[in-house]
């Protein structure tokens, strides 16, 4: 009951025979079965005041029921608003939705077919003609609906129960209905070379190609579709009821290679989960992006992972501008190292004995690096990460992405950040582009969509490696994909070509994350493979076949 306006229906049902105009005659039927006004047997009257007429009370009569059913439906099918809204127990609201269904539906030629009654409940059918565009003929939007009859406990007089919902039964209230352009025109997503990208033929690209149809529809010269909607009071869509035309696909080329894009698919094919991601050095183009499963989560962009050695790179790149590590001088890699309370070890618990920071680097000692945490301050490896790496700057990459955490930690969590655990995030994205920094020197912020069809800003590392640094950070990855935990990976592969391993300990899993990262020539590239076990046994082949695929 609403404000104690309505009543409950008393075991009274009929059916309707709709006519040609579409409100045909009722057979009316009362609880005992006798038609006419025996169907009224329930209905009382209530004590009137002094010098006022008695109100009516009780349900609906089946009569009553059809007359006011049919009246107000007839009155919106002739465009009638506030005739049809004096027929409802909430007059100002029912113009107001009646009136927006012809304006902002763009609704013409409206018919409205009432259906069999139950009790006090009235289908009806909805059929108009929606006019969206100028240079189209309407479109038909037929849809069911339904409403009420109760009885006004102040005037006693049979009403429509009004609700949003009457409109169209998935409204509710402070909703409305409107037919408008479909949001951004389609688009056509071209690779770099010119190949059509769908989601089709590309699954893994389904979710990105609807972000940049969002991002960069307006920036093309598609033109959108329409579609009859419901918002809300904000006028933000709720729920697309019809769409009406797909629009004009307008031409949006990304940095995207179909051909290295397929690589990539292949790579991790047969893998429950899995990421890769391959850019080009030189520019921070992105080439190609995967994920198993195809429709899953984009953990490739958007994943927040411990990056285990790979981040290595990062912090080795710190402790040689720092002079705490040199390639060629010898370096401690004991089976342990305590530092803050926690005792770290190597794989294996394996050690170097008079071994150099090389050597370290290529075996992937954990120890070698815990080793120095003492000589250094709680955001070092924060900053070097941002300054020179990029990572946790705001990037503008054209879709959706994590850019990467190395928060300031301290003790034995500091400690662990060396080796990317600890609180260090990333995904293979960022961990791409840290190897595209060592080879270029400089951090250049990856992108699938060119900034010059938007004119955004690209992040900016602060600073940039020195050429020395670049050049023994270079000279490391190779030594390790050559001689060291990268090499069967990377076996038999030519010209300028390093690469870093990395297994990520996470807890409740039997097995860590595989990671591997690499450039070969002007290519970058960096996947994870949960739950697998050693990086160059489990990612390494992925960024190799990857890699491989450019040539």
């Amino acid at each position: 009951m609403r404000d104690g306006r309505k009543v409950a229906v008393i075991g009274a049902v009929f059916t309707a025979v709709v006519g040609a105009a579409g409100f045909g005659a009722y057979t009316l039927i009362g609880d005992s079965g006798a038609a006419g006004g025996e169907g009224r047997q329930d209905v009382a009257f209530s004590d009137g005041r002094a010098g006022e007429p008695a109100v009516e009370t009780g349900p609906p009569s089946p009569e009553e029921v059809r007359e006011t059913a049919g009246r107000f439906l007839r009155a919106w099918q002739e465009g009638k608003a506030d005739e049809a809204a004096v027929l409802t127990d909430e007059e100002a609201a029912a113009a107001e939705a009646l009136t927006g269904f012809r304006k902002d539906v763009r609704a013409s030629g409206v018919r409205l077919e009432p259906g069999a009654a139950t009790g006090a409940d009235v289908p009806f059918t909805v059929t108009a003609e929606v006019e969206y565009d100028k240079e189209e003929r309407p479109a038909t939007w037929t849809y069911e609906s339904e409403l009420t009859v109760v009885r006004d406990d102040r005037s006693g007089e049979p009403v429509v129960d009004w609700e949003a919902s009457v409109l169209h039964p998935a409204l509710t209230d402070g909703q409305k209905l409107e037919t408008a352009e479909a949001g951004a025109p389609p688009i056509k997503a071209l690779d770099r070379n010119g190949a059509e990208l769908t989601a089709e033929a590309h699954p893994e690209l389904a979710a990105i190609l609807a972000d940049l149809r969002k991002r960069f529809g307006d920036r093309t010269d598609g033109k959108p579709g329409y579609e009859t909607r419901i918002v809300d009071a904000a006028g933000k869509e709720v729920k697309t009821l019809k769409r009406l035309s797909k629009g004009t696909p307008g031409e949006l080329r990304t940095t995207l290679d179909a051909k290295v894009q397929k690589a990539a698919v292949q790579a991790i094919a047969g893998k429950p989960k899995a990421s890769v991601v391959a850019l080009k050095a030189g520019t921070g183009e992105i080439l190609a992006v995967a994920n198993t499963p195809a429709d899953g989560f984009n953990t490739a962009f958007k994943g927040s992972l411990a990056p285990g050695s790979t981040m290595k790179v990062v912090t080795a790149s710190m402790l040689i501008e720092k002079g705490l590590a040199s390639s060629a001088e010898q370096h401690p890699c004991p089976k342990y190292f305590t530092h803050g309370g926690w005792r770290f070890q190597n794989l294996d618990k394996f050690e170097i004995n008079g071994g150099t920071f090389a050597q370290s680097f290529a075996a992937s000692c954990n120890t070698a690096f815990i080793s120095q945490a003492g000589e250094l301050s709680d955001d070092d490896l924060t900053k070097q990460a941002r300054d020179v790496f990029g990572i946790g700057l705001n990037w503008q990459v054209g879709t959706a992405t994590f850019d990467g955490s190395v928060p300031v930690q301290s003790d034995a969590q500091m400690a662990a950040s060396l080796i990317g655990q600890g609180g260090v995030r990333a995904n293979p994205l960022i961990m791409a582009s840290v190897s595209a920094t060592v080879k270029s020197g400089v951090f250049r912020q990856p992108y699938i969509v060119s900034p010059e069809v938007d004119g955004r800003t690209l992040a900016k590392a602060p600073r940039t490696l020195s050429p020395a640094v670049a050049q023994e950070l270079r000279s490391l990855m190779r030594l390790t994909a050559t001689s060291g935990s990268a090499a069967e990976a990377m076996a038999g592969a030519t010209g300028d070509f390093g690469a870093k391993t990395g297994s990520a300990e996470v807890d409740g899993q039997k097995k860590p994350n595989a990671w591997f990262t690499a450039y070969r020539g002007d290519i970058a590239a960096a996947a994870v493979v949960p739950a697998s076990g050693h990086g160059g046994k489990n990612a390494g082949p992925v960024v190799r076949q990857v890699l491989d695929s450019v040539g």
